[in-house]
């Protein structure tokens, strides 16, 4: 991925020590996480216009390795918010446990991601799922995956697909991304 640089978009809460997020960051210096503006009171118009600066401020192609919040500002951000030149930049994106945001385990302190927007995304994207996400179950990413033209992976009974899940550097993953970034 040295090529071009991966924005790192955790969610809610952040993604801290052990996630396979920050692994990510240690491993490759091109990987960069957007400082969203609040972490535990995320609002969406915030967290998108940090996004399109974030992207607006790369000096060349960008990917986005997003985590369960961070993936529903991916998907507002390509919808409503970013610019066509912004757009122009981003070759792939990892959207990883999307979480269902009129699901009841839905975070009280997120506020605006209601009504997802359920159209294709202008970039090659992959949808991972786990079986047992108590956020966003099978079902509701595959409906994600279909309506934003992302590829769909499940990897079995990983909870929230975060620190606690066990995957290590999770090589699987960035191994989509890679792929996804090079239109595979």
């Amino acid at each position: 991925m040295s090529e071009q640089k991966v924005l790192v978009l955790p969610g809610y809460m952040n993604s801290g020590e052990g996630h396979w997020q920050t692994r990510w960051e240690g491993l490759d210096a091109g990987f960069e996480r957007v400082q969203m503006p609040d972490w535990d009171h995320p609002v969406r118009d915030a967290w998108c216009r940090t996004l399109e600066a974030a992207v607006n401020a790369a000096h060349g192609p960008v990917a986005f390795a997003a985590h369960s919040l961070g993936c529903l500002a991916v998907a507002f951000w390509a919808a409503q918010y970013a610019s066509a030149g912004s757009l122009a930049k981003v070759s792939a994106a990892l959207l990883v446990a999307v979480p269902d945001p009129a699901g009841q385990d839905f975070p009280q302190d997120a506020s605006g991601f209601a009504l997802l927007p359920l159209e294709p995304l202008p970039f090659t994207s992959v949808v991972v799922a786990s079986t047992d996400d108590p956020y966003g179950g099978v079902p509701f990413s595959q409906a994600c995956a279909a309506a934003w033209g992302s590829r769909w992976r499940e990897i079995g009974a990983r909870g929230h697909i975060n620190a606690d899940s066990g995957l290590g550097d999770w090589d699987e993953g960035r191994r989509w991304l890679l792929e996804a970034a090079q239109g595979e």
